[in-house]
């Protein structure tokens, strides 16, 4: 431990809204207030980004028409990726797999337009403004647990569509549909593995030394 450190109690506290974050598809009634929720985008918007671009552009959803027509837009790309999945199309159906209709905010996350003109940082590695975005999101996520609020990543969606809907610029290009509100419980597990789709590996499946390791 170094002088720079938290007190045990406060560490601890980052620890577990990092432990206990879960990508939530199922909300319950209530709202977010608005100081509440300007507090969440704050830390947000306080993540790092690269060169200090600050690439990430929040829309709030306000009309209920506009939900419904993104909602649309969801469902269809579900529809989508059941049949690529094949065999596992009956059982990707029965996933809950969003909770557009139900959570108390819809924000949809983008980047702005105008990214060529941010070099520092992305000369050989362009995406790096998708990364800070991620960051900015994983921000809004654990502010959002350590709240007892519900945060959850739609990536279904094309992305096209979803600008044309949200009447974004050339060049601008949404990342995220996210679904923000009160739940009744937080999931113990990440809801995939709950619902037998998938299972977490260990850290040490993903951690080489050196050079990579086939495992």
């Amino acid at each position: 431990m170094t002088r720079h450190a938290f007190d045990p109690l406060e560490r601890d506290a980052v620890y577990r809204a990092i432990r206990e974050r879960r990508d939530m598809r199922h909300f319950a009634a209530g709202e977010v207030p608005e100081e509440q929720l300007l507090r969440l985008l704050q830390a947000a918007h306080q993540a790092p980004s690269v060169g200090l671009m600050q690439p990430w552009r929040f829309v709030r959803i306000t009309r209920q028409a506009l939900r419904e027509s993104i909602h649309q837009l969801v469902e269809q790309e579900r529809l989508e990726t059941a049949r690529a999945l094949g065999e596992r199309e009956d059982e990707f159906m029965r996933l809950k797999v969003e909770g557009v209709l139900s959570c108390a905010e819809l924000l949809v996350a983008a980047l702005p337009p105008g990214r060529e003109a941010h070099v520092f940082g992305r000369r050989t590695m362009p995406d790096m403004d998708l990364a800070s975005v991620a960051c900015a999101i994983q921000n809004l996520w654990l502010a959002a647990r350590a709240e007892g609020l519900g945060l959850g990543w739609v990536s279904l969606f094309d992305p096209q569509a979803l600008a044309d809907l949200l009447a974004l610029p050339t060049g601008a290009r949404p990342v995220a549909v996210l679904c923000l509100g009160p739940v009744d419980a937080f999931y113990s597990r990440p809801m995939l593995e709950q619902e037998h789709w998938t299972e977490a590996r260990p850290l040490a499946d993903m951690l080489f030394t050196d050079q990579w390791e086939e495992r």
